[in-house]
């Protein structure tokens, strides 16, 4: 399968946004520990091309190269943030056990 016919992932305009200010934070991060997007690409072993399309928040880029780039900035764990209080999962969950509690009695 050649990269024209691979799929990628559709990505609607709002997540789009959420991936630019993810991108834009690695960016800050990376220049707030003064390291140039040259210095990120050999410390991840990624190009410059991958670092500055992470930059960018293109979501062709995979997960793992997100991960390298938090990974060398020390940000790594914050991923394990990443849907950690699922608010709307759990009031979901309430409502499925208060349904079986009433048909309990």
């Amino acid at each position: 399968m050649s990269n024209a016919e691979k799929r990628s992932a559709v990505v609607f305009p709002r997540n789009q946004k959420v991936l630019g200010q993810l991108g834009e934070n690695i960016k800050l991060a990376r220049k707030r520990r003064k390291l140039t997007q040259t210095m990120l690409s050999e410390r991840t072993g990624l190009s410059r091309i991958t670092i500055r399309k992470i930059e960018q928040g293109d979501p062709r880029v995979s997960l793992g190269h997100y991960v390298a780039v938090l990974g060398v900035l020390g940000l790594v764990d914050d991923f394990l943030k990443v849907a950690r209080d699922d608010e709307l999962g759990r009031k979901l969950q309430d409502i499925e056990l208060l349904r079986k509690k009433g048909e309990t009695r």
